[in-house]
C-alpha cells in the first residue's frame, strides 16, 4: 500500500492542551502560513463563510475579565474555581484564532454546509499548526454559543463561533490516545 509524508502527517495530529500551550506563538510570517493553508477548503459556492478574529497578547486577558463577570451572570452560583477557569481559558497559548463561520441564507448552499466549510478551517488550522512545529487545540465551550459573547467579539447576527483555535509551543510531549477503528465504522450501502 502506498504510503507519503503527507499521510504520516495527518497520522501524526494531535491536540495539545491549551493548558500545556506557552510561548513562543507564530509570528506574524508563521501565522500568514497557517492562514493560507486553512483557507484551502472545500467550499461549495466559493462564499468564503468564515473569517477569523486574532486573540494574542492583553487581549486574551481582557476576553478573560469579560468572560468571568459573563459567567457570574449566566450563573451567579457558580464557585469562585469556575469563574477562576473562564477567566484563564484564553491566558495560556499565546494566540487564539477564532473561527467566525459566517452564515448566508441562500438556496444553492444551505446554512449547514456552510458551517462545516468553517469546520474545516479549524482543522487545517490545527494540521497547519502542527506542520510548522507548534500546538494546537480547537475548543469551544459556553462562550462559543453565548450572544452576549458574541457581541462582545463583534460578531453580527448572522455569524457564529466555529472554534477558538489556541495556538503556541507545547510545554510537554503529548501522547497518542486510543483512536477507532476506521474498519469498525465502515459499512457499505447495497441499495
Amino acid at each position: 500500500m502506498p504510503d507519503s509524508p503527507a499521510l504520516h502527517a495527518l497520522d501524526a495530529r494531535r491536540s495539545v492542551p491549551a493548558l500545556q500551550l506557552g510561548e513562543p506563538g507564530p509570528d506574524p510570517a508563521a501565522l500568514q502560513r497557517m492562514l493560507a493553508a486553512a483557507v484551502r477548503v472545500p467550499d461549495h459556492g466559493k462564499l468564503v463563510p468564515f473569517r477569523f478574529l486574532r486573540i494574542a497578547g492583553d487581549a486574551r486577558h481582557s476576553l478573560g475579565a469579560f468572560l468571568a463577570r459573563r459567567s457570574r451572570q449566566r450563573d451567579p452560583q457558580a464557585s469562585d474555581a469556575q469563574v477562576e477557569k473562564d477567566r484563564l481559558r484564553f491566558s495560556h497559548a499565546p494566540l487564539i484564532i477564532t473561527v467566525v463561520a459566517r452564515l448566508t441564507p441562500t438556496p444553492k448552499v444551505p446554512e449547514q454546509e456552510q458551517l462545516m466549510t468553517a469546520g474545516c478551517v479549524c482543522f487545517a488550522l490545527l494540521q497547519a499548526a502542527q506542520a510548522l512545529g507548534f500546538g494546537a487545540q480547537w475548543l469551544t465551550a459556553w462562550m462559543a454559543f453565548d450572544p452576549a459573547v458574541h457581541a462582545h467579539l463583534g460578531l453580527a447576527d448572522n455569524e457564529r463561533i466555529a472554534g477558538f483555535i489556541h495556538v503556541g509551543t507545547p510545554r510537554t510531549a503529548v501522547p497518542e490516545r486510543e483512536r477507532p477503528d476506521p474498519a469498525a465504522l465502515l459499512q457499505d450501502w447495497v441499495g
